[in-house]
């Protein structure tokens, strides 16, 4: 097999046709065996210069996921394969989709170079947020101080970094992650403002982290109820109803009242997943719940009622 010639009748070292080039690489998965196939994508990505091309490949590396395609991957990542002065912001494109295509290897031996990306306050902020969530889907729990640093980091100048740390560290389902997180919903309680989206995310790992009977979780996930921000009082009624804190089901009943329907349909949703039918019979009859939230329960007995009639008939 001459990588060189595949390379070549593929067409990878000219832009005159791209499409027909692109064509061509995606036939070959058509030509060759697997294990041929990586050894193929592999050369062509170390040779290959043109951003469009490299996309396609590792979308052809990604669709066979062999760990052999790893070092390759992690040298793009890294830049060292790549003229980024050329074509800087096709490129920066190029190491979110390699970083993507590394998380789904789901090998911790790259977690020191997404690592070493994501702490890299030069980077571009597309680069670092895949890296974060490569990190994340990988897995490794070498990887939780890293993102907690990242989280905890008030001198980092993007919050998507944040959230997305904080995201990662959802995914991975670490308790070390459980004081700092909550540490900072401490500090930024109230207040609609820039951190609103980093509180969502805490929110979101912090219900993804199946707290148990923790005071200091309850109390800032009860006074996220109270946020200005709606769907911020959403997060916290997902994350109560996710959690084993006993005070989560009467906590989450009070937001029954809230101003905002988005909030009352996610608490009687919440509600309902944590008890049964009682809690839809209760808001029906009881008079100091609104209409809204009456035909939100009647809509549910419907859809349950129809579920088990059919189930009658299996």
């Amino acid at each position: 097999m001459n990588l060189e010639e595949i390379a070549n009748e593929c067409g990878l070292f000219n832009q005159e046709n791209k499409s027909a080039v692109i064509e061509n690489i995606i036939a070959l998965e058509n030509k060759y065996s697997r294990g041929d196939l990586v050894i193929i994508y592999n050369y062509c990505l170390t040779v290959c210069k043109f951003p469009d091309y490299i996309m396609e490949l590792i979308r052809a590396e990604d669709k066979i996921r062999d760990k052999a395609s790893l070092p390759v991957l992690i040298d793009i990542l890294l830049g060292k394969t790549l003229e980024m002065s050329e074509f800087p912001e096709e490129y920066v494109n190029v190491r979110v989709m390699c970083a993507k295509a590394i998380a789904n290897l789901k090998d911790t031996s790259a977690v020191h170079a997404l690592l070493y990306c994501l702490n890299n306050k030069n980077e571009n902020y597309k680069v670092r947020f895949a890296c974060a969530d490569a990190l994340g889907k990988i897995g490794d729990k070498y990887a939780v101080a890293p993102l907690i640093d990242v989280v905890k980091d008030e001198d980092e100048k993007s919050l998507y970094i944040r959230e997305s740390a904080a995201s990662a560290l959802g995914m991975l389902g670490d308790i070390r992650a459980i004081d700092p997180l909550v540490s900072i919903l401490e500090t930024k309680n109230g207040i609609l403002d820039k951190f609103t989206f980093l509180k969502e995310r805490i929110l979101e790992a912090l219900g993804k982290l199946k707290i148990s009977n923790n005071q200091r979780v309850f109390n800032v996930l009860k006074n996220s109820l109270m946020d200005e921000s709606p769907q911020i009082r959403i997060n916290a009624i997902e994350a109560l109803m996710e959690s084993d804190i006993p005070q989560a089901f009467e906590t989450i009943k009070s937001c029954l009242l809230d101003k905002d329907d988005e909030v009352k349909r996610n608490a009687l949703i919440a509600l309902y997943n944590m008890s049964d039918r009682s809690i839809l019979d209760e808001i029906i009859s009881d008079k100091k719940y609104s209409e809204f939230l009456k035909e939100e329960a009647n809509s549910i007995i419907e859809e349950y009622e129809t579920d088990d009639e059919e189930r009658k008939y299996e």
